[in-house]
């Protein structure tokens, strides 16, 4: 894991991988059961029960226009604008959004400690308000904001109501909703969006989440590192594995030797690693195989 910038890959097709073992449900619960210290890793899928679109279809094409890019929202103003404007709509439908069955299983799972660590690729904080504490954030989380000149803090649930106070008339039409707090906008709504900077120093504010082309922070791979190194397998739920950020950690886990399992719609990027698969719906089958475990526990 030597490296930790994000790769964009959004044209990727991962049907050309090589297929994964076929698991059943009762597989992914015997490996769920003989393994005390589970290391979970989970993506996008395992969120979109919860009423938050997935990036990716069942061969890894993306699904929505290109991700906005950090060297883009960091050098151009207009680019930040068009971020915070979309943003301004897709913050209320991440707001909305409650933990599913799956978030509140892997909660439960960590409580009744069968569980090593859990880490996400989601920036929803859904596995936080489900109650997980053994968690790493793998890309940040959408809840926190920060400038990027003098690092003052704000929460995005204050910064909302300042862009509500900035835009008073400003009211597009929404065309649709995507990944990660995103709306989908007009061209013709950005000009009349007025955007919020830093109340401190007037730098620009981020979200505390990595974009695409920017690095993971050192401490957060140091923390997936020793993840890797404490646990007895790894089980990916709910990702293709398509960003890179989450096939190393696959890739980390298979050098040591660690039995490696999906859960996932469709084929994933490390198909070729795993133990076994198992296909059809990530939260159906992930609840009841921790349901199923504890239950005999």
């Amino acid at each position: 894991m030597s490296s930790a910038r994000l790769i964009r890959i959004p044209s990727l097709d991962v049907s050309r991988e090589a297929d994964a073992p076929s698991g059943s449900p009762q597989r992914l619960v015997d490996f769920i059961k003989d393994r005390p210290r589970l290391l979970v890793l989970t993506g996008a899928g395992l969120s979109t029960e919860s009423g938050i679109p997935a990036y990716r279809d069942a061969s890894g094409r993306w699904l929505r226009r290109d991700p906005i890019m950090y060297q883009d929202f960091m050098r151009c103003a207009l680019t930040r604008r068009r971020y915070w404007a979309r943003s301004f709509f897709g913050w209320q439908l991440m707001q909305k959004a409650s933990p599913n069955r799956a978030h509140l299983a892997l909660a439960m799972l960590e409580q009744a400690g069968r569980m090593s660590h859990l880490i996400t690729q989601n920036v929803d904080g859904l596995h936080q308000r489900a109650g997980s504490r053994r968690l790493i954030e793998l890309h940040g989380h959408l809840a926190g904001v920060s400038c990027q000149h003098c690092g003052q803090p704000i929460t995005r649930e204050l910064l909302q109501e300042q862009l509500a106070v900035a835009n008073p008339d400003w009211a597009p039409a929404v065309l649709g909703y995507n990944p990660d707090g995103d709306a989908e906008l007009d061209a013709s709504a950005y000009p009349g969006f007025q955007v919020v900077d830093c109340q401190a120093c007037g730098g620009p504010l981020k979200p505390d989440v990595v974009f695409f082309g920017e690095s993971v922070p050192r401490d957060r791979l140091t923390a997936v590192e020793q993840a890797i190194a404490q646990c007895d397998a790894l089980l990916v739920v709910g990702s293709s594995l398509v960003v890179m950020s989450g096939l190393r950690i696959v890739r980390a886990a298979h050098r040591r030797g660690l039995p490696v399992a999906a859960v996932n719609e469709g084929r994933t990027r490390a198909d070729g690693m795993l133990d076994f698969k198992l296909a059809g719906d990530c939260v159906d089958q992930l609840h009841h195989a921790v349901d199923t475990v504890l239950t005999r526990a």
